[in-house]
Order: structure tokens, then C-alpha cells, then sequence
């Protein structure tokens, strides 16, 4: 049996769970409404990894908070940031802290979000500096 031509590589398919654990949470937090609940009303199903994330980022989000808080330079608070850099941050940082992917991995995907879907033009920059500091320290 062969494989599926047009199935994504892994490291596609890895990105596509990041990036749909991201809008999930950003869903979530928008409609007010826990991230369980929009898991559980998905039409498509989803892969095993995107609600590990969505769950992981979620359960752990005020200890994810503190540790992006801690990083942050003067005069900034977690409440200036925008939406989804600090979804995109969080879903870093959960990463980093439970080792799931290696360090690089981790932080560039999250940099590719932040390119893709950040406040501004300097998000993928912003979450590549937290990211950074947080790794360093966790090592």
C-alpha cells in the first residue's frame, strides 16, 4: 500500500494543528465561551494533537501568563499586546514548558504564526525575543 500523494508531510500537518489550536483558543476567547466547547462543536474532526494543545494551553493559561508576563519589557503588560500574539505566545511557551517539540521547532512556528497572523508587522519579532528569553531560562 502506498502512501497519499497529497497527504501533508509531517511537519505540515504539525503546523496546520498549531495553527487551528490558535483560532480554536482565539474562537474561545472572543465568544466568551470555554475552548472545550468549541473543540466539541468541530464539524471536521480534528487530530489527537490539536485538542492536546488546545486543552494544555487552556488548564495552564494563568501559569503561561505569568511566565510571558515575566519577560515582557517595561512598561508593557500583557493586556497591550494583541489577541492573537498572546495566543500565539501562549501556545509557545505551553510548548516549551512541556517539551513537545524541540526548542527551534517551537519557537519558529510560532514566529511563522506571528508573521502570518500578528497584530503587526513586528510580531513575529516580538514572539521570537519572548520566546528566546523563555527558552534560555528554561534550559
Amino acid at each position: 500500500m502506498t502512501d497519499d500523494p497529497f497527504a501533508p508531510k509531517p511537519a505540515d500537518q504539525k503546523r496546520e494543528e498549531r495553527e487551528r489550536a490558535v483560532e480554536i483558543l482565539y474562537e474561545a476567547e472572543v465568544k466568551g465561551v470555554l475552548a472545550e466547547e468549541i473543540l466539541e462543536s468541530q464539524v471536521v474532526a480534528l487530530g489527537a494533537a490539536v485538542g492536546e494543545l488546545v486543552k494544555g494551553v487552556s488548564e495552564d493559561v494563568e501559569a503561561i501568563d505569568a511566565e510571558i508576563d515575566a519577560y515582557l519589557n517595561e512598561g508593557w503588560s500583557l493586556d497591550r499586546l494583541g489577541i492573537l500574539d498572546l495566543w500565539i505566545l501562549r501556545l509557545g511557551v505551553f510548548e516549551l514548558m512541556s517539551q513537545r517539540a524541540p526548542i527551534a521547532v517551537v519557537i519558529n512556528e510560532a514566529v511563522e504564526l506571528g508573521n502570518r497572523f500578528g497584530a503587526t508587522d513586528e510580531s513575529g519579532r516580538f514572539i521570537n525575543g519572548v520566546l528566546g528569553s523563555v527558552a534560555r531560562e528554561l534550559k
